[in-house]
C-alpha cells in the first residue's frame, strides 16, 4: 500500500499549484482594491493621511494576528474546507466597502477583508507545500507569484473600474470572490481525498539537526528581514502614488499605472526567487534580494520621473524574490509546522505592512511624503544579518 501511495505522494500536482496560485491572484487583487482607492476615499471622506495608515493598520492586523492561530490549529486539525469559508468573509467587506457611508464602515470592511486573509494564507501556503512534490521553492514562488500578480493588477483595475464609476462599482469585485469560493471548494476536495495523506507523509521527516536557540535566532532574523522588505513595500504600495502626484504632478490614474509596474515586477521577480534557492541554496537568494535593493532605495529618492519608474521597477524585482526563499528557509527550520510558519510569515509581513502604513503616514504628516522614502531607503542595510543565518544544504529533488 505505502509503495502505491508514495509516487503520488512525491509528484508536484500542477493543477493544484496553479487552481492556489490563480485563487491567490483573485485574493490579493480584492486585497489591492483597498490601497488603490486610498486616494478617493481620501477626497470623498476628507481622511488624512494618519488615517489612511489606520485603515491600513485595520486590515493588516486582522490579517496578521490571526494567521499564526489559524496555522497553528489547521497544523493539529488540517481544515480541507477553510478556504473558502475564508473567503466568504472577503466578500462580505467588498459588498461593505461598496456600501460604506463614513470612515466607521470602511474600518470594519477592511477587518473583514482582512479576516478572509487571515484564513486563506496559511492554508493556501499549506496546499502549496503539499502539492509541491518536494520541489518548495518552485512551489512557494508559484503561489507567491499568484498574490503579487493580482496585487499588480489591483491598482489597475481600480484605475479603470472605481476611479471612474465611483465606490458602488466595488460591487462587482464580488464576483471574483464568488468564483474564488468555487475553486476552493475544489482545492478543498483534493486537500480531503489527496493531501491529507501528503500531511502524514511529511509529519515523519526527520528535524534539522540544529541546537533549539540556533533555531529560534535564526527564526528571529527571518522575521528581521520581513520587517526590512515590507515597511519599505507598504511605504510603495501606500504611498506611492501620493508621492509621484506630490513630486512629479502627474494624474491619479498615471500614478496608479506606476504602481501597477512596480508590483509587475515584484510578481516577475516572486517567481524568480523560489526556484532559484532551490537550485543555489536559499540563504545566497536572500542575501541578494534584501542587500541588494540598498544603492537602488538610496537613489530613489533624488530621481527625476523617468528614472524613478527604472529604479522602482529593479527594487520590486530584486526584493520579491526574498518571500518565497524566506518561508521555505523558515519551514525547513521546524519541519512539521508548516501552517504554523507560514501563517507567522504571512501574519507577521501583514502585521509590519500594517504598522509600516500607520506610523509611516504620520511620518508624512509631520514632515513629508519625500522625506518618507529618505527614511524608508535606509531599512535594506537589515540584509546583513543573514550573515548568522545557518548554511542550509540544497536538497535536489529528482
Amino acid at each position: 500500500m505505502s509503495q502505491k501511495a508514495s509516487p503520488a505522494i512525491h509528484t508536484t500536482t500542477f493543477a493544484v499549484l496553479f487552481a492556489i496560485s490563480f485563487c491567490h491572484l483573485l485574493n490579493d487583487m480584492m486585497q489591492a482594491l483597498l490601497p488603490a482607492i486610498y486616494p478617493s476615499l481620501k477626497a470623498q471622506f476628507h481622511l488624512s493621511f494618519t488615517q489612511i495608515g489606520l485603515v491600513t493598520l485595520a486590515f493588516q492586523c486582522t490579517a496578521s494576528l490571526l494567521q499564526p492561530g489559524v496555522g497553528l490549529v489547521a497544523d493539529k486539525r488540517p481544515m480541507p474546507f477553510s478556504l473558502p469559508l475564508g473567503m466568504v468573509s472577503t466578500l462580505a467587506g467588498l459588498v461593505l466597502l461598496s456600501l460604506a457611508g463614513s470612515y466607521a464602515m470602511i474600518l470594519v470592511s477592511a477587518c473583514l477583508i482582512g479576516i478572509g486573509s487571515s484564513v486563506f494564507h496559511p492554508e493556501s501556503s499549506r496546499v502549496a507545500r503539499m502539492a509541491s512534490g518536494g520541489r518548495h521553492g518552485l512551489a512557494q514562488s508559484l503561489f507567491q507569484v499568484g498574490g503579487n500578480t493580482g496585487s499588480a493588477l489591483g491598482p489597475l483595475t481600480a484605475a479603470w473600474l472605481v476611479v471612474t464609476y465611483g465606490q458602488r462599482s466595488i460591487i462587482w469585485y464580488a464576483g471574483i470572490a464568488l468564483l474564488a469560493i468555487f475553486i476552493l471548494w475544489n482545492v478543498g476536495r483534493w486537500y480531503k481525498h489527496h493531501g491529507l495523506a501528503r500531511i502524514r507523509a511529511a509529519r515523519t521527516q526527520a528535524p534539522v539537526n540544529l541546537p533549539h536557540g540556533k533555531i529560534v535566532a535564526s527564526i528571529a532574523i527571518l522575521l528581521s528581514l520581513i520587517f526590512s522588505k515590507y515597511f519599505y513595500l507598504t511605504s510603495i504600495t501606500s504611498y506611492y502614488t501620493f508621492y509621484l502626484i506630490h513630486t512629479f504632478a502627474v494624474s491619479v490614474q498615471s500614478a496608479q499605472v506606476h504602481l501597477f509596474l512596480f508590483l509587475a515586477a515584484v510578481a516577475t521577480g516572486t517567481f524568480a526567487g523560489g526556484p532559484i534557492g532551490d537550485r543555489i541554496g536559499r540563504k545566497y537568494v536572500i542575501w541578494v534580494s534584501i542587500l541588494g535593493i540598498l544603492p537602488f532605495t538610496l537613489m530613489l529618492p533624488y530621481a527625476d520621473l523617468f528614472w524613478t519608474t527604472i529604479l522602482s521597477v529593479v527594487i520590486g524585482f530584486i526584493m520579491a524574490s526574498a518571500f518565497p526563499a524566506i518561508v521555505v528557509f523558515a519551514q525547513e527550520l521546524v519541519p512539521g509546522k508548516v501552517g504554523m510558519i507560514s501563517g507567522l510569515f504571512f501574519g507577521f509581513s501583514f502585521g509590519m505592512g500594517g504598522i509600516g502604513a500607520a506610523a509611516l503616514g504620520l511620518l508624512a504628516d509631520h514632515t513629508s511624503i519625500v522625506f518618507v522614502y529618505k527614511v524608508c531607503a535606509f531599512l535594506p542595510v537589515l540584509g546583513l544579518l543573514t550573515a548568522f543565518l545557518p548554511n542550509m544544504a540544497v536538497k535536489h529533488e529528482s
